[in-house]
């Protein structure tokens, strides 16, 4: 009976051997395998497994009477397995050969099963072969996803991101303005030019302006609140979004600060960078609807007359018409 079992699981590794009392006297692997902690060995067929198709079959004597009809059935504990079989009789016994059902096909990794859990000519096979190439190129795809999307978040970091100082760049200040301009909370926008950043290039080269242009940017971080935005916007300009300030005196006690912090030379090989920084700045609350272009430009004028008044200070605007648009003016160093 070894010799038997033997060719029995090598033929139809998905099966059970009954005796003539109806009881599982041996599985195949792949049915130990599948059933797991289920008790099957020395158990009534009619227990270890819940007859769907043909009903009502309770006894050892009506299972074998559905001997060569198609049977539907799953395991009676734990988890259900959908299973198909068909039972032939053997002797005063039976051999019970089994078939996963098609919905249980793409659990088979849960199961545990692989393709030698089926018999060779087992169409399951085939299906297994599809379900793992299936797999793998759904796992391919999700890493290319995976990777275009971050691709992408890298792109459009890089499109909002000024390149030399890390800042954010004018478009994403665009962003920022246009959005909170929609959700009306208030906040204050500030430039800041920096003083004597000419003569800088002009002595020392654009090797140490870019130096100054990285350490004024970092400056100005750290000098800022947390949740406050920095942008630089072209040049030796750059605007700060203060969020949530409706107070000039905040603004102002922030500013001096930012004028003190950028005044601290700055060494270059050897050579120290001496410049200052010039302000200027409007708040939204005092406009009935503030326009981002308008913000700007009302806060370039705020800037021009601290430039005009002596540099390294820091102005409000005041009302009144705004100074020659940015990037047009000329400025005085």
């Amino acid at each position: 009976m070894k010799g038997c079992d033997a060719t029995l699981d090598l033929l139809l590794p998905l099966h059970a051997r009954l005796d003539a009392a109806g009881r599982v006297v041996h599985a195949g692997p792949a049915l130990r395998r599948l059933a797991g902690d289920r008790a099957l060995i020395d158990r009534p067929a009619t227990c270890a497994f819940r007859l769907h198709r043909p009903p009502d079959v309770a006894t050892a004597a009506e299972l074998f009477d559905a001997a060569g009809q198609p049977l539907r059935l799953s395991f009676a504990e734990g988890v259900p397995v959908q299973l198909s079989g068909l039972l032939a009789l053997r002797g005063e016994g039976g051999i019970l050969n089994l078939a996963l059902g098609l919905s249980e096909l793409e659990n088979l990794g849960r199961y545990g099963m692989t393709c030698t859990d089926f018999a060779p000519t087992d169409m399951t096979v085939d299906m297994v072969y599809l379900i793992e190439a299936n797999s793998a190129i759904m796992d391919e795809a999700r890493q290319l996803i995976t990777r275009l999307q971050a691709a992408q978040a890298a792109a459009e970091e890089r499109a909002l991101t000024d390149t030399l100082t890390g800042l954010k760049n004018r478009r994403a200040l665009d962003h920022l303005l246009a959005g909170r301009v929609l959700d009306g909370r208030s906040f204050a926008l500030t430039q800041i030019d920096l003083d004597l950043f000419k003569e800088v290039n002009d002595t020392l080269g654009h090797a140490a302006g870019d130096h100054v242009l990285q350490t004024v940017a970092r400056r100005i971080q750290e000098t800022v609140r947390e949740g406050d935005h920095v942008a630089r916007i072209g040049g030796d300009e750059f605007v700060v979004l203060f969020e949530g300030i409706s107070e000039r005196a905040e603004v102002d006690g922030i500013a001096r600060r930012l004028i003190a912090r950028i005044e601290d030379p700055i060494v270059f090989r050897g050579e120290t960078c001496r410049i200052s920084a010039s302000l200027g700045t409007t708040l939204s609350q005092t406009y009935a609807s503030p326009e981002p272009a308008r913000l700007l430009a009302d806060a370039d004028a705020a800037l021009y007359r601290s430039k005009g008044t002596g540099r390294a200070r820091h102005s409000f605007y005041d009302g009144g018409p705004s100074a020659v648009p940015m990037f047009e003016r000329r400025r005085a160093g």
